[in-house]
């Protein structure tokens, strides 16, 4: 018989050693339950010693050997489910039988490392009777099957189970009475589970479970990360099911909110211990993200988890002064930190106010330096409310880029741009200081995207003069969101960018296009509202290489648009490159997709009527814009058929240089120099509303307001278009 405690060896405290060694002096069968330790929850005085004591209590819970029939019995159950030779009318059958014989031995079954994985499979595999039975029956001894190694795994599968009964039995009592049961047991003891890396493991799967979440698809809610990093860069183009409530099923809002509120308890009392412990920081975490959108409940559950005291609360004053730096410790805590940005995703906006203006306002450039807390700074930046805001963590961060970048703190610059560009503010200024801030050893705007890509490599060198590109080096994950995020800015704001990009070395765009981040800023580029002409001429530099970009499994995505961009002779030498690799392409995962995208095998039969096709899409798209876009796109997008394909290489400018040409062009320009949202015309709108009023009061002014070119560029706006051409035609007709 196989005998495994409930912990590996490296959580032992000091107190559980010695319990262990007068554990060796009793019977050979003996063993200590939990030696769970996480965190230096020794070193408190008063309610954190009496959290100490529970421990050591809970290390004197022992577990019985299994007597060897009942061990044979399930050894011969587990052998008669692996011959595969029970039908499952009769495997329901042995499943209840089974679980009837568990009855009073549930904790020496669970905890055993052998019989636990058969139990496992009777608990997938038993009726809801036989189930909710199981679990009624291991009441009391459900935390501590949820703290050992291998009950841990037999109280989830339980939890699964019930989960998927819920699924086929909606609003069966037997399950809710099990489930209030379980909830009520473990709520009473949620301060041990909590803390042990196997129970708060088990304890959100059933905050899951009363929430309604499908156990298979709640990796976001149990998971370390707080939030994708796409999504806090404004690059999550569309939401993820997973994270979707419409998903859910309908759970059990009033056991979830009776286990949040004892689990607030709890955190009163040991609050010092259970914020900056890893396991019951990630149970806090998850139990925010369930709530979110809820803001009647977070009102009453952030203020606990940041130590506001319920008369400051009654009296308005959310925050104390004195709390305040004991919050900025707490954000510089691995445990803590992870749970705050939790808090500022999901903080309603009156709660995440006062936090910024209390706790954060002049702390965020020294936050923004550590380890911990620049996480935080990012979460914070992330969920900015308004300009205003915007204008606070500009002044203090803005001029330190350059001493963040140095620090590695790359992800506080990339939140901090991707802010500019999301609420429109200092768009011009942001693009310009971290131009300058990379180029500030030569001033040549040639190295801005080469420095980017390879951003960390850059500033860890000594000599960066004598940079050069880190040729073989996977590319700047960090870096290439920053840039994707600057091309989707306008396109007299990036001006030094595109000079850059389209000034690269062939072999170095060909290199950015095999990597996973250096191709998607080549798409960002391509997409973003560069001209035709300069676009082409990057395209140019992959000419010849088309079959082999379109190997690799992110290329065929930049090979797409490259295809898109294009004019017709350079799609049909796309298109003719991939011909000569089909066999090999049609043989990748991705293959199939670009080849029938291009319509490959349709240029291979057919070239002319392929030829045909082509010309007809474009003269289409031509007449699309020459008819409904505004002045100030026009020359954009139609240069996008019109440009010259050749590959000159004009003499890259400086910074400074670029810089004036910028000014000169937003003194001319009136439109670019509003940030504010208000109403911007120039003259040649004018000159277009006079000609043509009637067109330029539905398609100008409030489309040059709300323009911005991301990540799928001129086909948002022409899909956002094709949805008023009728009207807008009409509209013409009567003019």
């Amino acid at each position: 018989m196989v005998e495994a405690s409930s912990m590996g060896e490296e959580y032992d405290s000091y107190e559980q050693r010695k319990s262990k060694k007068r554990m060796k002096k009793a019977k050979k069968e003996k063993v200590d339950f939990n030696r769970d330790n996480p965190h230096k929850s020794g070193r408190g005085t008063g309610k954190e010693e009496s959290l100490k004591d529970r421990k050591i209590a809970q290390a004197s819970r022992i577990r019985k050997q299994v007597d060897p029939e009942t061990a044979k019995y399930f050894s011969e159950i587990a052998n008669l489910f692996e011959s595969n030779e029970v039908d499952l009318e009769e495997r329901s059958v042995i499943c209840g039988n089974a679980l009837e014989e568990t009855r009073g031995k549930e904790f020496e079954l669970a905890t055993d490392y052998i019989i636990s994985h058969t139990l496992q499979s009777l608990l997938e595999a038993c009726d809801v009777d036989n189930l909710c039975s199981f679990l009624q029956s291991c009441t009391k001894d459900f935390p501590f099957i949820a703290m050992d190694r291998s009950g841990s795994h037999v109280a989830e599968t339980a939890i699964k189970s019930l989960a998927a009964h819920l699924e086929h039995h909606e609003g069966h009592p037997l399950i809710e009475e099990a489930l209030t049961v379980i909830c009520k047991v473990v709520a009473a003891n949620s301060v041990d589970v909590m803390c042990n890396c196997y129970g708060s493991h088990v304890l959100r799967s059933l905050l899951c479970l009363c929430k309604g979440v499908p156990l298979d698809k709640c990796g976001y809610y149990v998971s370390k990360s707080a939030t994708n990093v796409a999504d806090r860069l404004n690059l999550k183009t569309f939401p993820s099911k997973e994270d979707d409530p419409a998903q859910f099923q309908p759970g059990f809002p009033e056991l979830l909110k009776f286990l949040v509120s004892e689990i607030l308890v709890h955190v009163k009392e040991f609050s010092k211990t259970l914020l900056v412990d890893q396991f019951s920081s990630l149970v806090l975490q998850t139990a925010l993200k369930l709530l979110a959108g809820n803001d009647e409940e977070l009102f009453h559950v952030i203020p606990v988890l940041i130590g506001c005291e319920e008369e400051n609360i009654a009296e308005g004053n959310l925050i104390e002064t004195a709390r305040v730096r004991e919050l900025v410790k707490l954000l510089k805590e691995p445990a803590s930190s992870r749970l705050m940005e939790v808090v500022l995703e999901v903080s309603p906006e009156a709660l995440y106010n006062v936090m910024f203006a209390k706790v954060f306002r002049n702390s965020l450039f020294e936050l923004s330096s550590h380890e911990c807390g620049n996480f935080v700074i990012q979460a914070l930046i992330s969920r900015v409310r308004n300009q205003d805001q915007m204008e606070v963590i500009w002044e203090e961060l803005g001029p330190n880029i350059e001493s963040l970048f140095k620090m590695g703190r790359s992800g506080v610059v990339a939140a901090l741009i991707a802010a500019s560009e999301r609420l429109h503010i200092h768009e011009h200024k942001s693009c310009q200081v971290l131009a300058e801030t990379v180029c500030s050893v030569d001033g040549s705007t040639k190295w801005i995207i080469p420095r980017l890509l390879f951003l960390d490599h850059y500033f860890t060198c000594e000599d960066k003069s004598n940079w050069s590109w880190h040729s073989g080096a996977k590319m700047h994950v960090i870096g290439s969101l920053i840039l994707q995020t600057v091309f989707r800015f306008r396109s007299e704001y990036i001006k030094p960018y595109i000079a850059s990009i389209t000034t690269m070395e062939d072999h170095h765009v060909l290199e950015a296009a095999k990597d996973s981040g250096g191709s998607r800023v080549i798409e960002a580029f391509l997409s973003s509202g560069a001209p035709g002409k300069q676009k082409r001429r990057l395209i140019n530099k992959l000419r010849g290489h088309f079959g082999e970009i379109a190997l690799h499994p992110s290329g065929s995505f930049t090979v797409e648009t490259c295809f898109t961009t294009s004019n017709l002779s350079l799609r049909e030498a796309i298109v003719s490159e991939l011909l000569s690799v089909r066999s090999e392409l049609s043989k990748t995962k991705q293959g199939s997709y670009i080849l029938r995208k291009l319509d490959v095998d349709g240029f291979a039969a057919r070239p002319d009527h392929w030829r045909s096709k082509q010309t007809s899409k474009e003269s289409t798209y031509k007449d699309f814009y020459a008819t409904f876009a505004s002045d100030d796109n026009k020359s954009t997008k139609m240069s996008g058929f019109l440009a010259d394909t050749s590959n000159k290489n004009s003499k890259p400018k400086t910074v400074k240089e670029v810089s004036k040409e910028i000014g000169q062009s937003l003194a001319s320009s009136a439109p670019f120099l509003s940030t504010s949202g208000s109403k911007r015309k120039s003259k040649k709108e004018k000159q277009k509303n006079k000609k043509n009023a009637q067109i330029g009061r539905d398609d100008g002014s409030s489309n040059r307001k709300n323009e911005s070119f991301n990540k799928d560029g001129a086909s948002v706006k022409k899909r956002g278009r094709e949805n008023d051409v009728s009207e807008a035609s009409q509209k013409k007709l009567k003019a």
